[in-house]
């Protein structure tokens, strides 16, 4: 047991970083006080602090000490190509999936023009709003060409459309071309979101290809500005 204290410790203080006990820029305690609270040596206290820092929830700073990060927002993979679903399964939070609209559209010039199609195509047009802990933060703008998609219901929705997608019509999802911008929020964000207030709001634009590199669907994801931080993995090339 003495052997994984700086586990106990650990826990102890990211439940406290969650709970909003610290709050983002605060200072923890010093090691000492820690030590001393904890009633262990500071060897452990800086095993703990380590773990702390390797997750995400505070930054060492010489001189300083340890600051609290926010950990109120949600990592949004850039480079990643995930569902909803999938990225969600990895929280421990309470998530919903509102679907306001499907149906099956004659394509306008805009999306005509995303999806590289003619007139005489039809897309499957899916509104959806995602709620994460009873905030609805993420208002997702699918088409999805028919061409691939033969069919779609509310349930599929719902749940999950790449599950669907990939294993029930056995489609080869393989990549996508991302586009990020900040736009104004619209009449439709603050319909179906809760903007709080926020005048802007986070737009990451998806070109989706299967394998055999056909364009199948084109996804406009209007996230909450406060409450998502987007992330990567980048590295110098020599």
């Amino acid at each position: 047991m003495r052997k994984n204290k700086f586990l106990t410790i650990y826990n102890d203080l990211s439940l406290q970083i969650r709970k909003g006990v610290f709050q983002p820029n605060d200072l923890l305690p010093s090691e000492h006080d820690l030590s001393e609270q904890y009633k262990t040596s500071r060897e452990t206290i800086r095993k703990a602090l380590n773990l702390l820092s390797e997750h995400g929830y505070i930054q060492k700073i010489k001189g300083k000490g340890s600051v609290v990060l926010d950990v109120g927002k949600y990592d949004f993979p850039v480079s990643g190509l995930v569902s909803f679903k999938e990225l969600t399964q990895k929280m421990e939070k309470r998530v919903r999936t509102i679907v306001h609209e499907l149906q099956l559209i004659k394509p306008g010039d805009d999306i005509r023009q995303y999806l590289e199609i003619s007139a005489k195509d039809e897309v499957w047009k899916v509104v959806r709003a995602r709620e994460i802990e009873g905030e609805k933060i993420i208002l997702d703008k699918d088409f999805l060409h028919r061409k691939f998609v033969p069919s779609l219901t509310r349930e599929i929705c719902e749940n999950s459309i790449y599950e669907y997608l990939e294993n029930e019509l056995k489609l080869k999802i393989s990549f996508a071309k991302k586009e990020m911008f900040v736009d104004k929020v619209t009449d439709e964000d603050r319909k179906y979101l809760d903007v709080d207030g926020y005048e802007h709001i986070v737009v990451v634009q998806n070109y989706v290809y299967l394998e055999d590199a056909s364009l199948f669907q084109f996804t406009e994801s209007r996230h909450r500005l406060d409450k998502f931080r987007f992330v990567d993995f980048a590295r110098r090339v020599h």
